[in-house]
């Protein structure tokens, strides 16, 4: 399928992006550090004309989502973070942790923009499966869907045999879920002899959406582009016809970073998404999300400039319990920062006789050496735990974000 026209943001040179983002940026880090709790104590150290491009940014500190809850206990429902009252947003939703979210009116997520480049447009129906229960997902396409004057058809989630009859006698041309509930609906209207065929395109998220999967769905006759959100940060990135990887939004400024740490990676390199969002009242800033991802640096066809990710590949959260001990990444990132003749690490958990057993695969930097010896101490001394060390060649570690990979099984 053909990309249509993108907008006047999408086409900015990146100077102008980067002037444009960052100058909104200084105007919400005052605001926020005005009218926000939250913010002000966490930005009291940053100075606001130092923060001038994306070289400035490791200035304000991470904020990691597992931190949400937390703050939100202490300060509820939003852990001081909003910069107008919580009972001023049109609505609070509840996700699992639980974490509190503030929703607003018009297009507050932002996933008209997904929408737009999956070719969706006024006169559409839109039959919306993600859940209008409690989390924001069913609001966020909902009222992106409204702003564009497309109709909604809100199926929610479960009774699948009615929502594929309704989709049989309404015949939305657009479906918005997830990709495995759009195959189960598809599946269904098969089986039982209902015409869903009006659901030619769709726009999936939620979970991946493996190459498998897309084509399977595609084979059903139903073709998707996925769009990366979070019921924080609304819309991330998202995909085009052009199937290019996946252009971030313009309302965020997105870093890849490597897990446990602030430190920026290499463009290709897998790492943790960090997102800062141009939203004035819920502004997030330098917001960790769990996610893995990595940058696409190859220019696009589309005409699209905006800097763009190869979409979701797994999580970066990897704490894992080891002898009734936590092991997290950050503390490998320790561990690499006291030895620095390495390059890369990654510690692999297993079990042995029912007993857990850890090693440590190290590379080298070009011509560097280390001691078996000592890098079994620095182990040691960080995570209070006797491991193996393997020295493994320049490579040999795989390019996944993976720094904890645990590889235990209890048949």
């Amino acid at each position: 399928m053909e990309s249509k026209s993108n907008d006047v943001l999408e086409q900015r040179s990146p100077e102008e992006r980067n002037s444009d983002q960052f100058e909104k940026l200084r105007k919400i880090i005052d605001l926020a550090k005005s009218n926000s709790e939250g913010w002000k104590q966490i930005l009291k150290d940053v100075s606001i004309s130092s923060i001038k491009d994306r070289s400035d940014l490791n200035l304000i500190p991470i904020t990691r989502k597992s931190l949400l809850s937390k703050f939100q206990s202490l300060n509820p429902p939003f852990g001081g973070l909003t910069t107008k009252s919580a009972y001023d947003f049109s609505h609070i939703f509840a996700s699992p942790g639980p974490i509190y979210e503030p929703g607003g009116k018009g297009d507050f997520w932002r996933m008209s923009r997904a929408m737009k480049a999956a070719n969706f447009r006024k006169g559409d129906i839109m039959y919306n499966t993600f859940s209008y229960h409690l989390t924001p997902a069913g609001f966020m396409m909902d009222q992106a869907a409204n702003q564009l004057g497309i109709s909604v058809i809100p199926g929610g989630v479960g009774n699948t045999e009615l929502q594929a009859r309704i989709i049989s006698e309404l015949k939305p041309n657009r479906y918005v879920g997830t990709p495995s509930f759009l195959k189960i609906i598809l599946e269904m209207g098969k089986d039982k002899n209902l015409d869903v065929s009006s659901l030619k395109t769709g726009m999936v998220g939620g979970e991946a959406c493996p190459p498998s999967l897309r084509k399977t769905l595609s084979d059903l006759g139903c073709n998707v582009l996925q769009s990366y959100g979070t019921a924080d940060l609304g819309l991330v990135a998202y995909e085009t016809w052009d199937m290019e990887g996946m252009f971030c939004d313009e309302e965020v400024i997105v870093e890849i970073v490597k897990p446990g740490t602030d430190q920026v990676v290499r463009d290709g390199e897998v790492g943790e998404l960090v997102v800062t969002t141009l939203n004035e009242e819920y502004p997030l800033l330098r917001f960790a999300t769990g996610d893995l991802s990595a940058v696409m640096s190859e220019k696009s066809r589309c005409g699209r400039t905006a800097m763009r990710i190869k979409g979701w590949m797994g999580r970066a959260d990897q704490t894992t319990k080891v002898r009734g001990m936590f092991v997290r990444p950050e503390q490998i990132a320790n561990i690499q920062k006291k030895l620095k003749s390495v390059s890369k690490l990654r510690l692999e958990v297993d079990n042995v006789n029912h007993e857990d057993v850890i090693k440590m695969l190290v590379e080298f930097k070009q011509n560097g050496s280390e001691s078996i010896d000592n890098i079994k101490e620095a182990i040691r001394a960080e995570l209070k735990l006797r491991s193996e060390v393997e020295i493994v060649s320049q490579g040999a570690i795989p390019n996944d974000g993976i720094v904890i990979e645990d590889k235990r099984t209890y048949e």
